[in-house]
């Protein structure tokens, strides 16, 4: 269902892509300390984080950085960073429009992985799907996976996929290789997949590339310094129809400032609006 927009005639639609809850039901010891450590004041970390915990304080947050939609993802890896469950998610963004929740399909604890998608989708209200194949080590074109990007492609909503590093225990980063999509672009023409940290340390050529190459495959930045963006794409301008901001919240507390960050590249302005708003409204189809 497509909800209606309303923003101020001084600027577009401002969506952030990648937030995270910031409390888990269990997160590992690394995970937290890493994140403390990244926060502007890391002995009020506690603090902010048990304030934006609450929905209404959280959206609150948003209006103070100039976001109007947040997508709050679940995360089920158990092993390496942590679980926040999908009702957790689904509680958080019950009843507020500008809360869109992506649930986590972990392929290691469903069996049949298109069904439980198209319940969480049809009957819980999930409008996006987030895997995580470093956390949760499978690759993204492993066979098993391919019902579940049937489900979503039927259902019309984008799956977002962590590509690239991770500096947390446990993972594996040879799953999150962006040319695994290449096969999976290929089976599902019509399903948009969003490479979430556009090949982390890595694979950024490839990322750039990829998503160049097939029209359903998008580049998201979180977890990038915003002025490192034209040094990791050198050919950035040429490709802004297909990049999606986000912040990777809390693990990155600034919003704002990362997006007048973009806003100063030197882009053109609407390459600027649709990275920072327009493709992810289309994608979610706000």
């Amino acid at each position: 269902m497509a909800h209606e927009i309303r923003d101020s005639d001084s600027r577009r639609l401002r969506i952030d892509f990648h937030v995270h809850l910031g409390l888990y039901t269990y997160q590992k010891p690394w995970v937290t300390e890493w994140i403390k450590q990244s926060h502007p004041d890391p002995a009020g970390y506690e603090a902010y984080i048990n304030r934006y915990s609450d929905p209404g304080e959280f959206e609150e947050l948003l209006t103070a950085e100039g976001v109007d939609y947040a997508c709050i993802l679940a995360e089920l890896s158990h092993s390496t960073t942590g679980v926040c469950t999908n009702e957790q998610v689904q509680a958080f963004c019950q009843g507020r429009k500008r809360l869109i929740p992506f649930c986590d399909i972990n392929p290691h604890l469903f069996t049949d992985l298109g069904s439980e998608l198209r319940h969480k989708v049809e009957v819980e209200g999930f409008r996006g799907v987030k895997l995580y194949p470093t956390y949760q080590h499978y690759y993204l074109n492993d066979r098993r996976i391919y019902p579940l990007y049937q489900a979503a492609q039927d259902l019309k909503i984008p799956v977002l996929i962590h590509t690239g590093s991770s500096v947390f225990k446990g993972s594996r980063i040879k799953y999150g290789d962006p040319l695994h999509l290449d096969d999976v672009a290929n089976d599902f023409p019509s399903l948009n997949l969003v490479m979430a940290h556009s090949g982390r340390g890595l694979w950024y050529d490839r990322a750039f590339f990829l998503s160049k190459l097939h029209a359903n495959l998008y580049m998201e930045v979180s977890g990038l310094p915003p002025s490192k963006l034209m040094t990791y794409f050198p050919e950035l301008a040429r490709n802004t129809d297909k990049v999606i901001f986000g912040s990777d919240w809390p693990g990155a507390s600034e919003i704002k400032r990362n997006m007048e960050a973009i806003s100063a590249l030197p882009l053109p302005a609407e390459g600027v609006e649709k990275i920072l708003g327009g493709n992810a409204a289309k994608l979610l189809n706000l």
